[in-house]
């Protein structure tokens, strides 16, 4: 196999290993391929930025090709950047904005070059386009176009993306030397980014957990309204499904220790959280499929 038909290296982590529901049953049939092309992207993307035998700047000129073959710029030749034409593809036919795939290869980049990060604002930032182009790819998609469910949207994603931080905080200190902790809440609090790789949580380690957990609750505060504001009442039930996985997350995460263990819901939990959400989604969304 050459360079070229290997630019990305699958890490093995696929819709299934995922904390919240990715094409899901609940999408309409006729859009579930659309959200397949989509994650796909996602995935290989990441993929590449989290690639430990990969150096930055390999890092980063695969991700310049996959950008360029979402353009359009690219020959047809390579089979490795088949997601990113499917993707464009998708994009062009349902009038999806590019914005919602090239902000993700922006914090991927980011992602290669900044491994810390100084204040809740600054991680907000990497959020915004690093979790929160899903939530208006999907929104975009299924026809949504009210301001306020796009700033749920936002608010849900960015507390998915801090959520998957602190699931998985010790793995990424230890395996890309990455602390998504704010750099200013762990000083006031005493602790340090060693900490991370030890058996258990100091209670230092603990205080900047929780404040990032509390940081969560308020994202969730405006999140929770996002089901009532969407036409679609199948992404009205999606949407509430993962409320409501991110709201008993977030319980586990304040009462275990996320470097004795993955946090991570049983299947009992999540099976719970989401037929609550079918339920509560099927109120409150509105007519439209």
């Amino acid at each position: 196999m050459t360079q070229e038909s290997s630019i990305i290296t699958p890490s093995g982590k696929s819709a299934a290993t995922e904390n919240f529901p990715v094409g899901s049953f609940l999408i309409a049939p006729a859009l579930r391929p659309h959200v397949a092309a989509y994650y796909a992207w996602a995935r290989a993307i990441d993929d590449i930025a989290d690639d430990p035998e990969l150096d930055g700047q390999e890092k980063l000129r695969r991700l310049d090709k996959m950008e360029l073959a979402l353009a359009g710029a690219m020959g047809r030749r390579d089979p490795a950047l088949a997601v990113a034409r499917n993707l464009r593809q998708s994009l062009l036919q349902t009038d999806v904005p590019f914005s919602t795939a090239l902000d993700l290869v922006s914090a991927f980049k980011q992602d290669v070059e900044k491994s810390r990060y100084g204040s809740w604002d600054e991680l907000m930032d990497y959020c915004d386009r690093s979790a929160a182009p899903v939530g208006r790819f999907l929104l975009h998609l299924h026809g949504e176009r009210a301001a306020a469910a796009f700033d749920a949207s936002d608010a849900l994603c960015k507390a998915l993306q801090v959520i998957n931080h602190l699931q998985d905080c010790k793995e990424d200190y230890i395996g890309l030397d990455r602390v998504y902790l704010p750099q200013d809440w762990m000083e006031r609090h005493g602790a340090n980014d060693a900490m991370l790789g030890a058996p258990m949580c100091t209670e230092n380690l603990r205080k900047v957990l929780d404040e990032c957990l509390n940081a969560t609750r308020d994202l969730m505060e405006t999140a929770q309204g996002l089901p009532a504001l969407l036409r679609s009442r199948r992404l009205a039930m999606e949407s509430a499904a993962i409320v409501n996985i991110a709201q008993e997350l977030i319980a586990e995460l304040a009462g275990r220790d996320p470097l004795k263990a993955k946090v991570r819901l049983s299947k009992g939990q999540y099976a719970m959280a989401m037929l609550k959400g079918v339920w509560h989604g099927w109120r409150a969304g509105g007519g439209r499929a």
